[in-house]
């Protein structure tokens, strides 16, 4: 018989985190005048929400979705991250397992449970610093 204890499950992020965390980031765009789209991930990186508003720019859409991979691949808020990626900073050179080049504006925030990474969400279309409270606020509202 082992004494060893059964690892600790950790719920995932489901598609009703991922709806209300784009509901949530779209109330909070929504109130500060500014149109966004949302991408939502789960931890291994499928896609699980996303929404495109049409007044938004048309490139919004993929900016969301990338800027949600790269807090994912590097569990941190993209704004965190925007020093570490100029010339000669710590991540310029950093490759991509996913194919995709990584980009480093903010508005990708990772979102934790129980201090384990269960997924990202990503907001594009207004000012970088919007974006990354639009995120935030989406994220502290799901806890």
């Amino acid at each position: 018989m082992s004494t060893t204890p059964a690892p600790t499950a950790v719920a995932s992020l489901t598609t009703a985190d991922a709806e209300a965390l784009v509901a949530a980031a779209r109330r909070a765009a929504e109130a500060a005048g500014v149109t966004v789209s949302v991408t939502v991930l789960d931890a291994g990186g499928h896609l699980l929400a996303f929404r495109r508003d049409d007044r938004a720019v048309l490139i919004s859409g993929e900016t969301s979705t990338r800027k949600a991979y790269t807090a994912l691949q590097l569990d941190a808020p993209t704004a965190d991250l925007v020093d570490a990626v100029q010339p000669g900073g710590l991540f310029h050179t950093l490759p991509t397992a996913l194919d995709r080049p990584l980009l480093f504006i903010a508005g990708g925030v990772p979102v934790h449970r129980d201090g384990r990474l269960i997924g990202a969400i990503g907001v594009g279309g207004g000012a970088p610093e919007q974006d990354h409270g639009f995120a935030t606020a989406a994220v502290e509202a799901l806890a």
